[in-house]
């Protein structure tokens, strides 16, 4: 029985160190790359949204998502009758100005014939007087009347004359007038068209046939499927890391299995309030990649890369750049390089001999 028992408590001691035997590990010579995890989306580029020109019950709209659709094609049309209705009053107002330009020309040429008439008579009436004044068959009053009367002539004459160039100018003005907002009124017949304005693929609809629209209202969303453009939405601690020409690692949510390379090509200042990020831009290394529209994406930028470097585990480092080092009391601090999601290098504090001890909890 004691046999038994003290081969049960040296057992029992064995296990009992076993089981509190920290894990070790030491560094090691390894290639680090530095990742800057983003998330994301597709996005094609030249992106516009198609809108009502004017207010009504939108007849007809044919198109639908994933169409292409060209520049200058009418897909739809929207039924406001004030357009028609201005466009005709419009050719009215042409007729009525081009009906009253002659009448009213035409009564002051007339006019003007009676009133050159009246001046060849003062004027003979004033020559004759003249030659009679001269051989004082009558009186210098009697001459001074009838030079007078000539000189009222002549200045009525052209009167008459100034009040027929201010008239044609006045038609013309009119007619201008009218066919200007004759040509407004049939430009204004065309927002009953909904028109596409850039050759691309339908990606939303956001009205059907039959809705009511108002002007501005968006109708459907179009772009361009030929320029794929990757949205990432980096952190603003590690923003700052990211350079246009990285290497990106893409993988899309539809397609989790693939990993596609991209490179940055576009870095935006601004920080985005309703992402909370800022935004940075990337496109696919190969071309022939197109995936939809919209789709969902995790992207790791290559922001820092090292060969043959000193690295221990993450999990390793505490607060401060300190860890735990076989034989040493103190923590010991390092001086840290790149930090990946495994591995951190060790520039400066261990070399490959040291021993690590998990930290502390």
């Amino acid at each position: 029985m004691n046999i038994e028992k003290k081969w049960f408590w040296i057992l029992a001691g064995c296990f009992f160190l076993s089981c509190s035997k920290e894990p070790e590990t030491k560094p090691v010579v390894k290639d680090i790359q530095e990742l800057v995890f983003a998330s994301g989306q597709i996005e094609w580029k030249n992106a516009y949204a198609v809108v009502a020109e004017t207010d009504g019950i939108l007849k007809e709209l044919n198109l639908e998502v994933g169409d292409e659709v060209k520049a200058g094609a009418v897909v739809g049309h929207i039924d406001n009758p004030a357009n028609l209705e201005n466009l005709k009053t419009a050719q009215e107002q042409v007729n009525l100005a081009l009906k009253n330009t002659e009448p009213v020309l035409d009564q002051i040429r007339q006019n003007i014939g009676f009133a050159e008439q009246k001046y060849e008579q003062d004027k003979l009436q004033r020559e004759r007087y003249e030659r009679l004044l001269a051989k004082q068959s009558v009186s210098r009053q009697e001459y001074e009347n009838m030079k007078l009367a000539e000189e009222n002539s002549l200045s009525q004459l052209e009167a008459l004359r100034e009040q027929l160039s201010a008239a044609k100018l006045q038609n013309e003005q009119n007619i201008s007038s009218a066919k200007n907002q004759k040509a407004t009124s049939q430009i204004q017949t065309t927002y009953n068209q909904v028109r596409i304005t850039h050759s691309g693929k339908v990606i939303k609809k956001e009205k059907q046939a039959g809705d009511f629209v108002k002007r501005g209202d968006v109708i459907a969303r179009v772009a361009n499927n030929q320029q794929i453009e990757i949205v990432l939405n980096v952190d603003e601690s590690s923003v700052g890391k990211v350079k246009v020409g990285q290497e990106v690692f893409v993988r899309l949510n539809t397609q989790k299995d693939t990993v596609y390379k991209a490179r940055v090509t576009d870095i935006l200042s601004a920080f985005d309030e309703d992402v909370q990020s800022f935004i940075c831009k990337a496109t696919f290394l190969d071309p022939e990649i197109v995936p939809l529209y919209g789709t969902q994406l995790e992207g790791n930028i290559l922001v820092g890369e090292k060969k043959n470097v000193l690295l221990i585990p993450r999990s390793t480092v505490g607060y401060g750049n300190t860890v735990r080092v076989k034989g040493n009391k103190e923590m010991v601090k390092i001086k840290t390089g790149i930090v990946s999601t495994e591995y951190v290098e060790v520039l400066q504090g261990l070399t490959t001999e040291d021993v690590l001890l998990p930290q502390k909890p």
